[in-house]
């Protein structure tokens, strides 16, 4: 056991059930396929990261994905709270510095991670900053339940508000590069991620159509 954590919040691989606002656009069918690659590279990238991880999946193990990484289930009514228990657990387990990343970032990349676990020996908190106004990645080094909750997920305003709780409670906090995650058709044809993929967009036009 090492004294850092990562954690990583995937979707279980059900079709219908991720990049839903993604699949408003190019189908269920396609928008399945553009998370399952978001999913490889994720995986690929959290190998790479000397620490302890556990996989937190949104309803039940996938016994066939994430070989020899500790896997449990998300914990909480929304996605606040879920975190928070996560980050609870972690602390609990006797860490004392944990990231937490979600899976549907192209752009996420082993530096990221780093320069998040070293921000956090100096600061309570790390974020790396999403362009649609949320945050990628999250890290403590102390449990700090209020970022957590009665925030607006989802919305452009989540971390400058997140940011503006922890100045008034004197909580320190840096933040990493803005990276911008794929949640819409518009994320995804902006991306480096999709316009160097030839196939991918091969096979997201068939689905498509």
């Amino acid at each position: 056991m090492t004294n850092t954590l990562l954690i990583v919040f995937v979707k279980n691989k059900t079709l219908g059930t991720v990049k839903t606002r993604l699949a408003k656009t190019i189908g269920d069918l396609a928008a399945f396929e553009v998370y399952n690659q978001l999913l490889k590279i994720t995986e690929q990238v959290v190998n790479t990261v000397n620490c302890d991880k556990r996989i937190y999946f949104s309803n039940s193990v996938d016994e066939n994905t994430w070989s020899n990484h500790f896997k449990t289930i998300q914990n909480g009514k929304d996605l606040g709270e879920r975190m928070l228990n996560a980050f609870k657990e972690g602390f609990k387990a006797g860490y004392n510095r944990i990231i937490l990343i979600g899976s549907d970032l192209p752009d996420i990349s082993k530096t990221h991670i780093i320069q998040g676990f070293e921000a956090l020996k100096t600061n309570d908190a790390v974020f790396g900053p999403a362009q649609d106004g949320g945050y990628y990645l999250v890290g403590l080094s102390k449990l700090i339940p209020e970022i957590f909750k009665n925030k607006p997920w989802s919305q452009p305003s989540l971390l400058k508000e997140t940011l503006n709780e922890l100045t008034r409670n004197n909580n320190s906090f840096s933040t990493l590069e803005t990276l911008n995650d794929i949640d819409t058709y518009d994320d995804l044809i902006a991306s480096h991620f999709y316009k160097n993929n030839k196939l991918l967009q091969e096979k997201i036009q068939q689905l498509h159509d």
